[in-house]
Parts: C-alpha cells; structure tokens; sequence
C-alpha cells in the first residue's frame, strides 16, 4: 500500500488554490491622493500565499530631461478597460484578489501615479498577474499625460 493517497494531497483541487469568485476588489480612477493602504488592504485574502504591489510615482526625469510636474488626464472609458484587462488577468492566473487605482490632475514629483496589487495561493503567480495587470494598464487603458519640463517644453505621452 502507498503511503499517500490521492485524497490527502494539497494541490489545485484545493478552493484556495484556485481564483476566487469575485476577485475584483478594486478598480478605480481618481483625482484625488491614492492610498497604499487602501488598495493593500483590498486584495486581502486568507488563501493567499503571495501579495505583489506595484506603486508607480512620479519621477524627476524623463528621457535626459528634468521634469517640473505632470498632469494625467483619462477617457470616460478608462475604469472600463480597466475591468476588462482585470477579467482577462484573473482568467490568465489563479488571482484571489485584485485592485487598481490610477491617479488624474496635476501631480507632483513623488506623487503616486498608479498603483496595482495583486494575491494569489503563490508568490510566482501574483508576480507575473500584477506584471500583467500593469503592463496591460499602462499599454491599453486611455489615460495620458502631460508633462512639463524645467525648460519650459512639455510634452503629451500616450495622446
């Protein structure tokens, strides 16, 4: 006789191994200062092993310039494309909690921009879906900015 059985075996017949019903915990575009806390604690979940976080801010520099401040702005369909990366996300990965936040207005240097958190049962899988979820984000959902620089140029990215 074995000394395992089949029944005994942790694997992903296990629920808490699996995504769970309704990951989506979070999904927002705001004008207003985004919180880590916030968006940490929304993606909360017993079952998960792993919590990665993306936190985008905004930087001094771009492309050899200095920059003096940025202002996003966002299509009325961005928090919808928002969900529609997040399903596809949580179709991809066994995610058990997601939540994403983008910021628009002015913003100053050290500003949070975005941020993404993701759980799931494992550490790889949350990784490679907050990857997904924010790489995904900033290719396709219709938010833009303006940048402006020290010497008085500006520029729009992604417009």
């Amino acid at each position: 006789m074995s000394g395992t059985s089949s029944a005994s075996s942790p694997g992903r017949d296990h629920p808490g191994e699996r995504a769970a019903a309704d990951p989506i915990r979070l999904l927002a575009i705001r004008d207003t200062p985004l919180s880590l806390d916030e968006v940490f604690t929304a993606v909360g979940d017993a079952a998960a092993g792993g919590t990665a976080l993306f936190v985008g801010t905004v930087r001094s520099h771009d492309s050899g310039a200095d920059v003096e401040g940025l202002g996003y702005s966002a299509h009325p369909s961005a928090e919808a494309e928002m969900r529609r990366i997040a399903e596809k996300v949580i179709a991809d990965f066994p995610v058990r909690a997601l939540a994403a936040v983008h910021r628009v207005g002015d913003l100053r240097i050290g500003d949070l921009a975005v941020v993404v958190a993701v759980s799931c049962p494992h550490r790889g899988e949350a990784f490679e879906a907050c990857r997904k979820m924010i790489d995904d984000l900033k290719h396709d959902v219709p938010i833009w900015k303006h940048q402006t620089f020290a010497d008085g140029t500006e520029e729009w990215v992604g417009a």
